[in-house]
C-alpha cells in the first residue's frame, strides 16, 4: 500500500519525495499487524513520504516488497515482534522495533529511521542499535525460535514411545522395555528418533535465528555432538543445556565469520560452502577438546561423590538425587544420579533408585499441571504440549518438560529441582524401592515398586510443589515488569498490547476476566430489535454483521456485562446454539489477556461450536467500558466475532485484519462514534472492505 499523498516530486521545493519500507508483523499474526500498517501508512502520507508497508500475519505476507522497492527505498521501519529476515535490506538504513510502536509512534519512526545505521549482509546481532528499546532482544527471539521448533519433536517422539510402553511394554532387569523386533518396538523406535532429533532441532534453530541459512548446519551438528557424549569421553551427553550453548556458539560464530572481508570471487560461495563447513569444524572440535571434557570431569566426580554418600540419611540423599534428576532432564546431572541408582539395583539396594524413579516424572508432571491450573499464563502450544507432558510423566518420561525449561530455564528448572527434592526424599524416608531402572506411575502399575503408596504419595506431592512454584515465579516475574505472563509465541503477543486470539471452547473453561469462575445459568438478555429491515441495509463484512448484529448503545458498564449483552444480540440471528457458552468462551479469551486494543476499541471473539457460522455484532458505548487496554482508554467502539470450530481456517483471520486495519482511521472512528441511527452506523460499517 502507497500512500496518495503530495504531489510528485515532492512538491514547490522540487525535493525527492522520501521513500520508506516497512515490514509489520507480531507472533500471532493478527490484529496489531494491520494496525502498526495502517498507522504508519496514515503517518507517512501526512508527513508527504512514500510508504510501502509488508505485513507479515497469519495468512502469509501480503504487500511483499519486491527488489525494486528495496533498491529505491530511503530506509527501512521493522515494527515487529519476531523474526524478520533482514538480509535483503543490505546496504540500507534500518530501524527495527517492536510493534506497538508501529501502533503508537508512527511519525516518531519515520523521522527516526532517516538516521537510522545501514544494515550489512546479515541481521546484527542484538538487533539493529537504534531500535526503539521495546524490542525482543536476539538471544529471546532466537531461544523462542529454537523451542517452538523443538517442541513438536517432543511432543511426537514422547508420545509414541509412551504408546509403545503402554500396550508392548514390560518390566525387565535392565528397565521398563519393548520386546526388541515386535510391531511395538518399532513405534518405540520411530519415538526415539523424534527424542534424538529434538536436542539438534533446538540447537540448530536458535543458530538459524542469529546467523541466518549459514548457522543451521554448525547450530544442528554441534547440537547433536553436544548430546553425543561418546564423542568426548563422557557417559552422558550435555542434553538440552548443551544444545542451548551450542546453538548460541554457532549463531554468533556464523556473525563473525559473515564480518570477515573476502575477495569478491569467494563471496558467493561463502554461505553455502565457507560458512557452514568453518563454522561446523571449529564448533565440533571446541566443543569435544574445550567444553566436553569438563562435561566428562563432572560426570565422574558427581559419581564418585554419590559414591561416598550411600551412609547418609535417607532424606539427605532422596533430596539430593532428586534435584540432580530434575536439574537437566537427560544430561550429565540428570544421567550421573540415574546410573547411580541404577548401579546398586545389582547388588540388592533398591531404596536409591526409588528415590530416584519418584523423582523422573515430577517435571513432566509438574509442568503439565501447572499448564492446567493456571491456563492464562501459557500459550495455547504451552498448554497442547502441558497435555502431552502429563502423558509422558506417567510413562517416566521426563523429557516432555524440556520444552517448558528450554524456554524459561530461570523459572521452570528451580521448580522443577525443588518438586524433585521433595519426590526424592519423601521416597527416601518411606524406604520407596524400585527393582528396575526406570521411574513414573507405570512403574507401580507392574508391581516394580516395594512400598508403592508412599511412592506415588511422594510423585504427587512433588508434581504439585513443582507445578505452584512455576505459576508463582512466573507471575512474580510478570508483576516485577521484566516478562510479560505468557511465554512462547504468546509472550510477545502480550507485551504488544494483547494480541487478540481465537481460541477453543476448551480454553480457560469457566473462567471469568477476572479470573473468578463464570455463573452457568443464563442471565437475562434484553431483547433486540433490528434498526431496520435486516434486507434494507448493506450486509458488511461478507454478511457476517448485519443490522440485526447493530446496537447503537450498550446498557452494560463491565466487561462481562457487555460480553453478555452482545452474545444476546448476536443469538437474534438464529446463529448461536448456546447463548451461555458463547458467553462463557469469550470471558475465558478475556482471562488469558484483554481485547481492547487501545484507541477506545475493544474486540471480543471467541471460537465455538456454540454457533453455526461466522457472526459479528457491533455496539457503542457511550460512557465506555473498562476493558484494560495498554493505552488506558475505555472501549466505546466495540466488535464481537464469533465462530463455529470449524472456522479455524482464515476467514476469521480476514476478519480481524479488515477491522484492524480501517479502525485504525480516526475518520472512520469518528463517524462509526458520530452516526444517529442503527443505519446510519451500518452505512458507515459498509466502507470495510
Amino acid at each position: 500500500m502507497t500512500s496518495p499523498a503530495g504531489p510528485p516530486g515532492g512538491g514547490a521545493s522540487g525535493r525527492k519525495r522520501l521513500k520508506l519500507l516497512a515490514v509489520t508483523a507480531c507472533p500471532t499474526g493478527i490484529a496489531h499487524t494491520y494496525m502498526a500498517a495502517e498507522k504508519l501508512t496514515q503517518a507517512a502520507a501526512e508527513l508527504g513520504v512514500d510508504m510501502k508497508v509488508e505485513t507479515q500475519g497469519s495468512i502469509g505476507a501480503e504487500n511483499v516488497l519486491s527488489d525494486n522497492d528495496v533498491r529505491e527505498a530511503d530506509g527501512i521501519i521493522i515494527a515487529a515482534d519476531k523474526e524478520v529476515d533482514r538480509e535483503r535490506f543490505a546496504g540500507k538504513r534500518v530501524l527495527s522495533t517492536g510493534v506497538a510502536d508501529g501502533i503508537h509512534q508512527p511519525k516518531e519512526l519515520i523521522e527516526r529511521v532517516q538516521s537510522a545505521p545501514v544494515q550489512t549482509g546479515t541481521a546484527p546481532a542484538g538487533g539493529s542499535g537504534a531500535g526503539g528499546g521495546k524490542e525482543r532482544s536476539l538471544a529471546y527471539k532466537a531461544l523462542m525460535n529454537g523451542v517452538s521448533y523443538m517442541i513438536p519433536f517432543v511432543v511426537v517422539g514422547g508420545l509414541l514411545i509412551a504408546i509403545a510402553l503402554a500396550l508392548g511394554g514390560h518390566a525387565t532387569a535392565e528397565g521398563y522395555a519393548v520386546t526388541p523386533g515386535t510391531f511395538w518396538d518399532h513405534v518405540f523406535q520411530i519415538g526415539v528418533l523424534g527424542f534424538t532429533l529434538m536436542i539438534p532441532i533446538l540447537s540448530g534453530y536458535i543458530a538459524y535465528a542469529i546467523g541466518d541459512r549459514p548457522a543451521l548446519v554448525p547450530g544442528m551438528i554441534g547440537g547433536f555432538i553436544a548430546n553425543t557424549g561418546a564423542l568426548y569421553d563422557s557417559k552422558s551427553g550435555a542434553g538440552f543445556i548443551g544444545a542451548i550453548v551450542t546453538g548460541f556458539l554457532a549463531g554468533y560464530l556464523v556473525l563473525w565469520i559473515k564480518k570477515v572481508k573476502v575477495p569478491k570471487v569467494v563471496q558467493p560461495i561463502m554461505p553455502i560452502i565457507v560458512i557452514p563447513i568453518v563454522a561446523t569444524t571449529a564448533l565440533g572440535l571446541f566443543f569435544i577438546y574445550v567444553i566436553g571434557k569438563p562435561i566428562s570431569w563432572v560426570f565422574e566426580s558427581l559419581t564418585s561423590w554419590l559414591s561416598g554418600m550411600t551412609g547418609t540419611s535417607a532424606v539427605l540423599l532422596g533430596a539430593l538425587l532428586g534435584l540432580m534428576i530434575a536439574f537437566d532432564m537427560g544430561g550429565p546431572v540428570n544421567k550421573t544420579a540415574f546410573l547411580f541408582g541404577t548401579g546398586l539395583i545389582a547388588s540388592g539396594n533398591y531404596a536409591v533408585m526409588g528415590m530416584c524413579a519418584a523423582a523422573i516424572p515430577v517435571m513432566p508432571l509438574g509442568q503439565g499441571l501447572a499448564t492446567v491450573l493456571r491456563r492464562k499464563l501459557y500459550s495455547e502450544q504451552e498448554r497442547d504440549t502441558g497435555m502431552a507432558a502429563l502423558f509422558m510423566g506417567v510413562f517416566g518420561i521426563s523429557e516432555g518438560a524440556i520444552p517448558f525449561a528450554a524456554a524459561r530455564p530461570a523459572i521452570v528448572i528451580p521448580a522443577n529441582m525443588l518438586g524433585g527434592a521433595v519426590a526424592g526424599a519423601i521416597a527416601g524416608v518411606a524406604g520407596v524401592g524400585d527393582h528396575v531402572p526406570h521411574g513414573g506411575p507405570v512403574v507401580a502399575a507392574l508391581g516394580a515398586v516395594g512400598g508403592v503408596g508412599w511412592f506415588l504419595i511422594a510423585i504427587a506431592i512433588g508434581t504439585v510443589v513443582t507445578a505452584l512454584t512455576t505459576n508463582a515465579l512466573i507471575e512474580i516475574k510478570a508483576r516485577r515488569g521484566a516478562q510479560p505472563a505468557p511465554a512462547g509465541a504468546a509472550a510477545a503477543a502480550a507485551a504488544a498490547a494483547a494480541e487478540p486470539v481465537l481460541v477453543g471452547a476448551g480454553v480457560g473453561a469457566g473462567a471469568g476476566a477476572d479470573g473468578t469462575a463464570v455463573r452457568t445459568h443464563a442471565e437475562p438478555v434484553p431483547a433486540v430489535t433490528a434498526t431496520a429491515p435486516a434486507d434494507a441495509r448493506p450486509e458488511v463484512l461478507s454478511g457476517y454483521l448485519t443490522a440485526r448484529t447493530v446496537r447503537t448503545e450498550l446498557a452494560a458498564d463491565t466487561k462481562e456485562a457487555a460480553i453478555r449483552e452482545m452474545a444476546g444480540m448476536l443469538a437474534s440471528t438464529g446463529n448461536v446454539r448456546d447463548v451461555d457458552e458463547l458467553v462463557r468462551v469469550a470471558l475465558a479469551r478475556e482471562a488469558q489477556g484483554t481485547t481492547g486494543l487501545g484507541e477506545s476499541i475493544a474486540i471480543p471473539h471467541a471460537k465455538t461450536d456454540a454457533v453455526t457460522r461466522p457472526t459479528v455484532g457491533f455496539a457503542r458505548s457511550a460512557e465506555g467500558i473498562e476493558w484494560g487496554a495498554l493505552d488506558g482508554t475505555k472501549a466505546r467502539l466495540l466488535f464481537m466475532i464469533s465462530v463455529p470450530e470449524a472456522a479455524a481456517g482464515d476467514e476469521h483471520l480476514r476478519i480481524l485484519a479488515l477491522l484492524s486495519r480501517k479502525l485504525m482511521d480516526a475518520g472512520f472512528r469518528d463517524r462509526l462514534q458520530s452516526a444517529p441511527d442503527g443505519p446510519a452506523v451500518l452505512e458507515v460499517l459498509s466502507e470495510i472492505r
